[in-house]
């Protein structure tokens, strides 16, 4: 939690994000970073909280799949980080909420390990479309697009 706070403490300072934030732009940031922090340890609890269940996701390879076959993917009760997995961080946040619906826009970076050399980094256009439903805000509808080099 303390990582999320500095994070959003930098990106604040920086003009990353707005000056001021509304209620649920603040709610949907810090869902994305704790997402994010999840993601990079294929956290299965975290990914279960974020997408909706009648998701809709188009991966940059071309792929569309459901929540189902994202969490298919994952090991239940795994929050430790394993080795081998890109770290993910997200840029150039936009958030507009639209009443119960959001659309968050940003540039995900994957820093992927390579034994030996270090890392590449990896970047991709992703937009989430998120409905507030019994007061939780969900990923129904995901698009990434790959960052050509």
């Amino acid at each position: 939690m303390k990582l999320l706070s500095f994070l959003l403490f930098v990106i604040y300072f920086t003009g990353a994000l707005p000056l001021s934030l509304t209620d649920d732009e603040e709610v949907l940031t810090t869902l994305l970073f704790d997402f994010l922090a999840g993601a990079s340890v294929n956290d299965y609890g975290l990914h279960d909280r974020f997408w909706a269940d009648d998701l809709i996701y188009t991966s940059a390879a071309g792929d569309r799949i459901g929540k189902q076959d994202i969490m298919n993917g994952l090991a239940v009760g795994v929050t430790e980080p394993v080795e081998n997995l890109p770290v993910y961080s997200a840029d150039e946040i936009q958030i507009r909420v639209y009443g119960n619906a959001a659309v968050v826009a940003f540039i995900l970076i994957a820093d992927i390990p390579i034994e030996f050399s270090g890392s590449e980094q990896m970047r991709f256009y992703n937009t989430g479309t998120f409905l507030k439903r019994e007061g939780e805000w969900r990923a129904v509808a995901w698009q990434a697009t790959r960052i050509p080099d």
